[in-house]
């Protein structure tokens, strides 16, 4: 079965995928359209990280079968197309929860020490010579009102460690949930009240901006918004505006209303924000778990047999 993951595979992980049984995978780079466009004719199956899947890719593999997402977000496919063709779609839900879910707490520590800052400043030979204003805008986790909005996979591990570190636990979703850690809030409650915003939901046409300028204005001034999410749930511009003026304290953040970041991105100059390239589910025991059922869904699929996680 000729499958295709596009994606720019370090050599260990490259090693480990040519070994699995019963795939002809090939590896191309996202940025190598060349090669991609050669590859797209023969392709049974996809294995899709972040560069989009679109209507004219579907249409230049006719023997595709299967779009197999490396993470849950299906926001990166047509899925109009896929459906037209019945090209299956699947995702893996909870492969890249831990990664996320560590990556997030170290984005909300990042954000209320202000790792980025002290790292540059040391790195430039002024570490020691910060001005003494800077002291009042340090802070800690613990004591703090942590806002979860969704409670899936990542906030269901996230929730005991921030209660364990000394935080309240709050969490916004559809409903109250019997099993969840922590005190449900409706979303404008949680918004008003948590002192750090974390942001655990999918992008669709209902929660895009959802954090809008609106939404922001209505959190506590000095709140911190942390986002692993998607970008397209933020007004950035509206956030830029809010960590200039310092109603909102700081930010950290790994996924951006477009990526990569435009190099002019005002974001960049913020002394105030931790940013990390849409790299939270990235890590080696995310491969691990992600590659093995994606590996097996092409053998399901060989066999004519129920697709893991399938979405569509």
């Amino acid at each position: 079965m000729k499958v295709l993951l596009h994606y720019d595979a370090g050599p260990g992980l490259a090693a480990r995928l040519a070994a699995l049984p019963g795939i002809d995978l090939t590896i191309c780079a996202e940025a190598d359209t060349a090669l991609y466009a050669r590859l797209l004719p023969e392709l049974e199956a996809i294995w899709h990280v972040l560069r989009p899947i679109s209507a004219a890719d579907i249409a230049a593999a006719p023997k595709l079968r299967l779009i197999q997402k490396i993470g849950v977000g299906v926001n990166t496919i047509d899925l109009e197309a896929a459906r037209a063709r019945g090209i299956a779609v699947c995702n893996l839900p909870g492969t890249n929860s831990r990664a996320v879910a560590e990556m997030t707490l170290l984005l909300m520590l990042g954000a209320l020490r202000r790792i980025a800052y002290f790292d540059g400043e040391t790195r430039a030979g002024r570490g020691w010579s910060q001005p003494p204003a800077l002291q009042d805008g340090l802070f800690e986790l613990a004591g703090r009102k942590v806002g979860l909005v969704g409670y899936g996979a990542v906030p269901k591990l996230l929730a005991p460690i921030l209660q364990a570190m000394g935080c309240e636990v709050l969490y916004a979703a559809h409903a109250p949930k019997p099993e969840a850690i922590g005190s449900f809030r409706p979303l404008e409650a949680l918004l008003a009240e948590a002192d750090v915003i974390s942001l655990h939901i999918p992008e669709t046409a209902e929660t895009r901006g959802l954090i809008s300028a609106k939404a922001i204005a209505s959190m506590k001034p000095g709140a911190v918004l942390v986002n692993t999410a998607r970008g397209g749930l933020v007004d950035q511009a509206a956030l830029v505006a809010a960590l200039r003026s310092g109603h909102l304290a700081a930010a950290g953040l790994d996924v951006f209303a477009a990526e990569p970041l435009d190099p002019a991105d005002p974001l960049l100059g913020l002394p105030n924000v931790v940013l990390v390239p849409h790299v939270a589910w990235l890590s080696t025991g995310t491969f691990a778990r992600s590659f093995s059922i994606a590996a097996e869904n092409c053998r399901r699929l060989q066999r004519g047999e129920v697709l893991l996680h399938r979405v569509m």
